[in-house]
């Protein structure tokens, strides 16, 4: 099988001839530091071609969101946003929604390696939590829910707008197999907003756009840190097929999470606070994934970036027993 005809299979839940062997976000610099100074060959810096040295299966992931082109004056917190009021918002954000959506030569580069399936396209878009949390700011996002709603609303409003025009421009260069909506909405106690809200400032603009993702045979994700326990259904009811990275020491249960969501599509989850902790440690934490790997529709990774707690040797290891539960999760 391609890696491409992999990826689909099993996010279809059907047979393969092993899993997917992928890093679903690459390794932190600090990691790839370490591991040039213990062998890993100093002109592979692209993470892309380090993936392919490990002898991972090659995946694209091409950011398009655009918050982090908001420009912000000199010595101001990113915690602390930008905008406060309408006013500001529309003077300072709003005109970020012009013009093109993205630069094609982000895209272009990966169609034919799509195509022949070499690669499958993974897209990672702004959420309508994180988007509003970079121009607000974090207390004052989460304050916005009771005080500024009309604000929220607007930033949503324009977020959709643009997002629906930047899926239309996306798919006329190719169609990615998978879109991931940057969140990071929960942390190790659970979502940081209450359903009511999230059913009131998310949910509408979320049911806007994923529909016409599905109908172009698209797996729409959310990617969120933190503890996602409670917020599978709300995505479930929205629309939204598959959530990463779901971290393990943020209390994340993917066996529990499959059983009580049978066609829930889920990427990561392998704890990285184990992976310098030799092979034992990293054969048990995969036995404790292989029933969920036998599941379908499920995807091993670290769950999140790999650590520079762990060496070379430790990686390659990982990297040798990540395939070998491959292909037993299809036998």
């Amino acid at each position: 099988m391609t890696n491409r005809e992999r990826f689909r299979a099993v996010m279809a839940f059907q047979p393969v001839d092993r899993l997917p062997m992928i890093e679903s976000y690459w390794w932190w610099s600090e990691t790839l530091d370490r591991w040039h100074r213990e062998g890993l060959p100093a002109e592979l810096t692209e993470h892309f071609e380090i993936g392919r040295w490990f002898g991972l299966d090659m995946h694209r992931i091409v950011w398009l969101t655009r918050r982090y082109e908001i420009e912000r004056p000199a010595g101001r917190p990113r915690n602390q946003g930008l905008a406060w009021d309408l006013d500001a918002y529309e003077r300072l954000v709003a005109p970020i929604f012009s013009g093109p959506t993205f630069a094609p030569e982000k895209v272009t580069p990966f169609v034919e390696e799509q195509q022949q399936g070499d690669v499958f396209l993974w897209v990672q878009i702004d959420g309508f939590f994180w988007f509003a949390r970079e121009v607000l700011g974090v207390e004052r996002h989460l304050l916005a829910f009771y005080d500024q709603p009309d604000l929220l609303h607007r930033i949503s409003r324009d977020l959709l707008d643009y997002t629906l025009r930047l899926i239309d421009e996306l798919c006329a260069i190719c169609t990615p197999d998978l879109v991931s909506f940057a969140e990071d909405m929960s942390y190790n106690h659970g979502p940081m907003i209450s359903k009511a809200c999230f059913d009131e400032f998310m949910a509408p603009y979320y049911q806007q756009v994923v529909p016409g993702l599905v109908d172009r045979g698209v797996i729409p994700i959310l990617d969120s840190d933190g503890d996602v326990t409670e917020l599978v259904p709300w995505l479930e009811e929205v629309g939204i097929q598959g959530l990463s990275p779901l971290e393990r020491m943020a209390g994340n249960n993917v066996a529990g999470l499959r059983q009580r969501h049978s066609r829930f599509r889920m990427f990561g989850a392998f704890d990285k606070t184990v992976m310098h902790r030799g092979e034992a440690a990293m054969r048990a934490e995969f036995g404790r994934l292989l029933p969920v790997m036998q599941s379908g529709g499920y995807i091993p990774s670290v769950d999140h970036q790999t650590p520079p707690e762990v060496s070379l040797s430790d990686y390659r290891l990982y990297v040798s027993l990540l395939r070998e539960y491959c292909e037993e999760a299809a036998r």
